[in-house]
């Protein structure tokens, strides 16, 4: 995928020592998952979250990291995988692991960060697993 979204520029201000938990649980899953992000960087949502989530996967290595550029055209959400992971809201960003089974979803608004709700539900699953 050639195509980056500016929004996924790490933010220089995030404190990963603040965020230690988080960093950690991803520093984990690092060499094991794709991350795959939909947004678009005329999106306000994606200019609030996304460059808080770049850091946060920066600061743990997490080096897959896929950029799926959406456009709203008419109304409708259209770019790369939009149909194929049933793209509705963004930022939407899905974990998978090496076999390309999804493992966590986040979807555009949770009740925190998206590093820390996707760390969070990474955590579950390796508590159950």
């Amino acid at each position: 995928m050639s195509e980056q979204l500016e929004t996924m520029t790490p933010n220089p201000a995030w404190d990963a020592d603040a965020h230690e938990e988080t960093v950690a649980t991803w520093k984990r899953v690092a060499d094991d998952v794709t991350v795959k992000v939909w947004g678009g960087d005329w999106c306000g949502d994606c200019r609030g979250q996304l460059p808080d989530f770049a850091a946060a996967l920066d600061a743990a290595g997490v080096e897959r990291v896929e950029h799926y550029p959406v456009e709203r055209v008419d109304g409708e959400k259209q770019g790369e995988g939009v149909e194929e992971y049933d793209i509705a809201l963004i930022p939407t960003v899905v974990v998978e692991d090496a076999d390309g089974e999804e493992l966590a979803r986040f979807v555009e608004e949770e009740d925190r960060p998206i590093a820390d709700w996707l760390a969070a539900r990474l955590d579950e699953l390796e508590a159950s697993a």
